[in-house]
């Protein structure tokens, strides 16, 4: 915490030290979601979080991560939550589907349960695409929810 003018400001903060994350990864797309997970991972352990405070549960496609993800907030095991997947465009409509209904999924089970979900779930036109974005999305889901988990900590904290 710092101050900006008199103003407490909660800063961010990526420290994974001491942080239960869960993550939710679809299995369609394998390849781009071990990709997204490889480094989800990496980043989580470079911020200290250790692996036996992460848990790993697969899902058959990205219209399944909510499901899953609300059983594991109402768990109040995790922090925050991590949404690993790839939506490639195709020929249908299915794509507007999946990509659309997965994300609004996610936002309602953060809002309903107040646990911090980051959206790793990549919506591209093609495979190439997904492939050149999986690392630093993969990353950036890993941050968000580290920064998310910590504010949430810290605003407790200054509520009590």
């Amino acid at each position: 915490m710092a101050y900006y003018d008199d103003i407490l400001e909660l800063e961010p903060d990526l420290d994974g030290a001491d942080l239960r994350i869960g993550i939710v990864m679809s299995r369609f797309n394998i390849d781009i979601g071990e990709g997204l997970l490889s480094a989800c991972t990496a980043e989580l352990k470079k911020n200290g979080v250790l692996d036996s405070n992460v848990l790993l549960i697969t899902v058959p496609g990205a219209l399944e991560a909510p499901s899953a993800l609300q059983k594991m907030a109402l768990s109040d095991q995790f922090d925050a939550l991590i949404a690993l997947g790839a939506v490639v465009r195709g020929d249908t409509y299915h794509f507007e589907v999946v990509a659309n209904e997965s994300a609004r999924g996610l936002m309602k089970v953060q809002i309903e349960t107040e646990t911090p979900i980051a959206n790793g779930i990549l919506t591209t036109e093609t495979d190439d695409q997904a492939i050149a974005r999986m690392t630093q999305k993969g990353i950036e889901a890993a941050q968000a929810a580290l920064e998310m988990a910590n504010l949430q900590i810290k605003f407790d904290e200054i509520s009590e």
